[in-house]
Parts: C-alpha cells; sequence; structure tokens
C-alpha cells in the first residue's frame, strides 16, 4: 500500500469550485521514495504540500478529493489529530528556515520542543537526542550549534536545523519545499545527498518541491510535473529527462542553465568602467570586536570590467561575493583598496563627493520585493533616483514609461503596485529602476536566483539585449553555475574572502585549474545531464 495517497485534489479560493487553484490533482507515494512536484510558481505544488500538512491558509479550502496518509484520510480531520500526526508521521522542510524558526530562541531548545509537545521523553533524553539528530546532519561543533541562535548560522547550517526538527520523530512521510533554493551549489549538494541518506536509513518517502529540474534530476525516482494546478505529465525519472511528454515539460528542460560556458564574444570596447585593485574589508580586531577575531571578507580583491562585458564572481556562502558588491555600491565602507568608476576612485570619498558617481553604478538586489516600495506605484520607485539628480518630474515618469517598455512591461504598469506583479515581473521592474539612472556598471546581486528556470531564462536573456543595446558593463554575483556560465564572459572564483581563480569564463569553468573550482564545478545539480536535448552528456559525447 502506498504511504502517501492523494487523489482528485482540488482546491479552490475561498471554497469556490470555480476559482479551482489545484485542479484534480493524483499522487502515490511509496515507503522509501522521492516523488518530485515540479513546476513554475503558482502551479501548486506548496498549496498541495499545505493540504497534506493541514496548514493551508483559511481563504483557500479543498473542495474535493482525498489526502490519505498510511490509508488515513486528512482531508476534514479534527485539527488535534492532524497536530497529532505532524512530526510523528509526516513532517515538512519549509523554503525559508529563517521565517520558520524561532529568531529568539537557540537552536537546540527549537528541536527540544518538537519532542517536548510529541513524547514523554525527560528532559535530559530529548537534549541527547536533539544532539543526536544535530550529529545526524552533520553538523560541525554540535555543543556550540546547540546553543547558537539562528542569526549566528549560515543558510545551510539553519535548513540542517529545520530537516533535525523535521527528522526528530523519525516520521514517515517528509515534505520538502524548496529546500535547497537559496543555497550555494555546495551545501545544496550536501543537502540532497543528506536527505538521500535519512530516507534510506529511516526508511522514508520524500516529497521534494521544486522548480529546478538540475535538482530533480539528482535525487527524484518519480516525477509529477504541474502547471496552474493541472497534471502536465507524471513519469519515472529517466523517462521524464529522455522522453518528456508535453511542451510545457520540454520547456522547462530547456530552460535549465547549461553548465557548459556560452562561445566567447569579442571584446567590443577597451574602456574599462569598473575596476578594484587591493579591495579588502576587515571585521573586528578592534573596539568593541577587540576579544573577537580578525575576519578578513574581503582580501586583496582585484578585477576590471570593460565596458559591454559580464564579469561573473562566484563561490559558496561567505565567500566574500556580497561583501566585494556592498563595498562597490558603497553600501559599506572598504577597509582599504581602490575603487575605480569611470576613472575616479570612490572607495574613501566622503557621502557627499560620492553622490555624483552613485548614478555611474547602480545595483538590483536578489528579492525585488523586498527592495522596491510597496506602498508606491512602481512608477514612483523608478522615477525616484532620477528626481534626486533633477530631471524634471514629467521628463522622468515618460522615462519610466519607456524603460518599462525596454524591459518587456507596458507602459501603463506605471501606476500599479509591486504586489500586483509575479517575481519575474518585479525582477524586471527593479532592472527598469536601475538604468533610469543611464549607469555604466549595473551590479546584479544574485538577482536571479529566487526566480523559476524559464523566468530566470527569460530575465537573463533580458540582461543580454540591455547590454548589447546600451554597452552596459554587468558584474554578476551568483552561486549558480549555470546561471555564470550562460551570461558572463570572465568569471572571478572566491573562497574565504579571497581571489582563487580569475579569467574567461571557458577556461574558468570549462578548464579549472583549482581543486575548490572543480569542487563547486562537480557539486552542481545536474551537471550530467544535457537537459536542452532531453540525454546525459556521456551519451552526446557518443
Amino acid at each position: 500500500m502506498s504511504l502517501l495517497d492523494i487523489s482528485d485534489l482540488r482546491i479552490a479560493l475561498n471554497g469556490n469550485a470555480d476559482f479551482q487553484v489545484v485542479k484534480g490533482l493524483d499522487l502515490s507515494i511509496e515507503p522509501g521514495q522521492t516523488m518530485c512536484l515540479v513546476g513554475e510558481s503558482g502551479s501548486g505544488k506548496s498549496l498541495t504540500a499545505l493540504a497534506t500538512m493541514g496548514l493551508l491558509p483559511s481563504v483557500l479550502q479543498p473542495v474535493a478529493g482525498s489526502i490519505r496518509l498510511k490509508g488515513e484520510e486528512l482531508l476534514g480531520a479534527r485539527p488535534s489529530r492532524l497536530r497529532d500526526l505532524r512530526a510523528t508521521s509526516m513532517s515538512m522542510i519549509f523554503q525559508e528556515p529563517m521565517t520558520a524558526l524561532n529568531p529568539v530562541a537557540r537552536v537546540g531548545q527549537q528541536i527540544e520542543e518538537v519532542l517536548e509537545f510529541h513524547s514523554n521523553m525527560s528532559q535530559s533524553a530529548r537534549r541527547a537526542r536533539a544532539r543526536e539528530m544535530m550529529e545526524a546532519v552533520h553538523l560541525p561543533d554540535v555543543d556550540k550549534m546547540y546553543r547558537s541562535f539562528p542569526h549566528q548560522l549560515s543558510g545551510g547550517q539553519r535548513q540542517r536545523i529545520m530537516i533535525a526538527m523535521a527528522l526528530v520523530m523519525r516520521p514517515q512521510l517528509l515534505i520538502a519545499d524548496e529546500p535547497t533554493t537559496a543555497l550555494d551549489v555546495t551545501t545544496q549538494a550536501q543537502i540532497l545527498s543528506l536527505i538521500r541518506e535519512l530516507r534510506e536509513e529511516q526508511g522514508s518517502a520524500v516529497l521534494f518541491i521544486t522548480h529546478d529540474m538540475g535538482v530533480v534530476s539528482e535525487i527524484a525516482d518519480e516525477v509529477t510535473v504541474l502547471k496552474l494546478g493541472e497534471v502536465m505529465e507524471a513519469q519515472d525519472l529517466d523517462n521524464l529527462l529522455r522522453h518528456p511528454k508535453t511542451d510545457y515539460t520540454r520547456d522547462l528542460l530547456r530552460s535549465v542553465p547549461s553548465q557548459v560556458p556560452r562561445p566567447e564574444r569579442p571584446p567590443t570596447s577597451q574602456d574599462v568602467v569598473l575596476e578594484t585593485r587591493g579591495l579588502c574589508k576587515v571585521y573586528g580586531g578592534g573596539g568593541w570586536f577587540a576579544r573577537g577575531r580578525e575576519v578578513r571578507a574581503a582580501d586583496d580583491v582585484g578585477f576590471s570590467l570593460p565596458k559591454g562585458r559580464t564579469l561573473g564572481i562566484v563561490g559558496e556562502s561567505g565567500s566574500g561575493k556580497t561583501t566585494v558588491a556592498r563595498c562597490i555600491m558603497r553600501l559599506i565602507d572598504p577597509t582599504s583598496g581602490q575603487i575605480m568608476v569611470s576613472d575616479t576612485d570612490i572607495a574613501s570619498l566622503s557621502q557627499k563627493d560620492l553622490k555624483p558617481q552613485r548614478k555611474n553604478i547602480q545595483i538590483v538586489f536578489q528579492d525585488p520585493m523586498r527592495s522596491l516600495n510597496p506602498r508606491i506605484e512602481i512608477g514612483q520607485s523608478i522615477i525616484e533616483g532620477p528626481l534626486n539628480f533633477g530631471t524634471p518630474k514629467s521628463e522622468a515618469m515618460a522615462r519610466a514609461r519607456e524603460l518599462l517598455e525596454l524591459v518587456g512591461l507596458p507602459a501603463s504598469a506605471v501606476d500599479r503596485f509591486p504586489h500586483q506583479f509575479s517575481g519575474g515581473q518585479r525582477q524586471r521592474i527593479a532592472i527598469a529602476r536601475a538604468l533610469a539612472m543611464d549607469p555604466d556598471v549595473l551590479v546584479a546581486d544574485e538577482a536571479v536566483s529566487a526566480l523559476d528556470v524559464s523566468v530566470q531564462a527569460q530575465v537573463l536573456k533580458l540582461l543580454d539585449e540591455l547590454q548589447d543595446r546600451l554597452g552596459l558593463g554587468i558584474l554578476f554575483i551568483t552561486h549558480d553555475l549555470g546561471v555564470a556560465a550562460q551570461i558572463c564572459d570572465d568569471v572571478l572564483v572566491m573562497q574565504n574572502g579571497r581571489v582563487v581563480e580569475y579569467g574567461p569564463a571557458g577556461q574558468v569553468l570549462g578548464s579549472p585549474r583549482e581543486d575548490y573550482t572543480k569542487a563547486l564545478i562537480t557539486a552542481a545539480p545536474g551537471r550530467h545531464w544535457d537537459f536542452a536535448n532531453f540525454r546525459p552528456f556521456t551519451e552526446a559525447a557518443e
């Protein structure tokens, strides 16, 4: 008998069957099996998981169908029964652990709380079990980790705490909702390996929700593809990757960024729009931090970015990528070194002297919803910078309409609010806002990492087209080597604040010299598959 059986599941807005967001989903998972539920944002993946856990928001209600766990019907079950089943029989890992963990409680205590609620174990037994689980998810220095608060841990460590909490009661069903989306490739590989390992040890079934077909190729036994609440197809992994049945699945596969670097482009200009020399950022070592150790977040970083070229900075979390970007933007002050923007060293300029230079270098952040003001129309967001530099409002708004059309949105969108757009559209708005200043340099800090693969491909294509049209120099910060391979002319690899390898993308990603770069490439999910041609690379070589 299947561990989880979902039959003809239909979820509707306010219980109105005319507004269904999940439309007749069928799904079955055997013990010890991993089922990947794949689709873009809005496809109903997470709603299916929340319905299974009994955590749907009140505005969304199941109007038909069945969800059975070990033969027990979950739809319509009493809240008290669902609470009993959570953690003991089924458990869930959420996408963003920082929003799921209590920020004012130590993580060891949070794992213990699960045991306190669902078992009769003594306090000493709970602590021992929590420590055992932390060791099982390969957390270093368990004593220190146990006493730490969530903000003191890295993203990968927080996700491991979430996994420990989810598995501490040894549930038969583990639901993982995009657990690796924002993680760097090595941490992502470790988390996928950990889930496989724990599944084999505990015999759990896994419902793995993702939009990343590279991750699917690493972990799935069976795959169900959703689009706008409907099942497009369901196949075992090998058949889905080799013989996708629908155009939608084929498009998803073709959108996966290839690890093969794009053909080298000839230089279009010798003009250098951004250059760093000996850039350093040091934390600690004095003042309030005198007792702490010195941390060199960026150490002697040097590179140059010609006009019309894209330089990618890649590395794991904590490698110093974002520190370098923030120093270049002067969002933080560098400790030493030079930052040359259009022949001006901005590294030590005062804020007053820096203001005229800011228009030359603009940034697009990872999460546009957090960088756009939710209370003002997007037209007002786009013209804010030009207005600060003296552009008349009518002229700035006319330019905003032009820029929206340039990034593929209607000019009429100036009067709408950020929440009225999809994630990909909001990122296009953020790009339009950056371009409103007519910069020489565009810094993209993980600008596509949270987007669906198809939307990601569209934004990458847009950046490419804008660069060709406007001659922008783009500094592209990413942990995704596939994305770097598709858009970057040159790649700089960082580890622990230092430059490990730097050169043309074809050389660094195609024939890396350093062991660290090789390790990053080896850890990238989906590296064995030629998704665009529906075959492994080994067969392509033959």
